[in-house]
């Protein structure tokens, strides 16, 4: 049977470029955590697992949009074509380094330093979502208000990691939602 649904929708969906598409991303995904990092810190002030509240200040999203950025630009390779991803990525990166008043050279070591945190939090796992959740735990210094047990082993509470995740899957970019709209020139 024909589905003209998709092939209309194909068709006819709008063409953006490139540096478009990273000013959509990079705007994108700092709205998202501009206004949803207060609710993250909420959670994780509230959450049972630990014995003493954190205290995370709402406003103090500065590590977790430079994690949610960093781990959703860890999923461009998988999302387009080795050159269309380096072209965005170079697109992202020359934006980035201006937005945080830096050179690009700068800002890909600042990327670079936290690419290896959050593969050296998430060895030997290759989820994006955990390692973004590990390496929050990570940068806001959570290991102090565990309960005793996993205070001493200096590791996240597994079922704390486990809520993180959910949470963290919000801000994780939906490119199949993206590409039904739009097609990248």
């Amino acid at each position: 049977m024909l589905n003209l649904s998709n092939m209309f929708g194909s068709i006819l969906r709008k063409k953006v470029s490139s540096n478009k598409l990273a000013n959509v991303f990079i705007n994108g995904l700092f709205d998202a955590t501009e206004h949803g990092f207060p609710i993250v810190a909420e959670f994780i002030n509230e959450d049972s697992s630990f014995s003493a509240s954190p205290n995370v200040d709402p406003n103090d999203h500065h590590e977790f949009s430079l994690i949610v950025l960093i781990g959703n630009m860890n999923l461009l390779e998988s999302t387009f074509d080795g050159q269309q991803a380096d072209e965005v990525e170079r697109l992202i990166y020359d934006k980035l380094a201006k937005a945080y008043g830096t050179s690009v050279f700068e800002f890909k070591a600042l990327v670079k330093d936290y690419r290896q945190l959050m593969s050296r939090l998430n060895h030997p796992s290759k989820n994006v979502i955990y390692s973004m959740s590990k390496t929050i735990f990570d940068k806001y210094t959570l290991y102090n208000f565990q309960d005793e047990y996993f205070r001493r082993m200096q590791v996240p509470n597994p079922l704390f990691l486990k809520r993180m995740d959910e949470m963290m899957e919000n801000f994780i970019w939906d490119w199949d939602a993206f590409f039904k709209k739009y097609k990248v020139d």
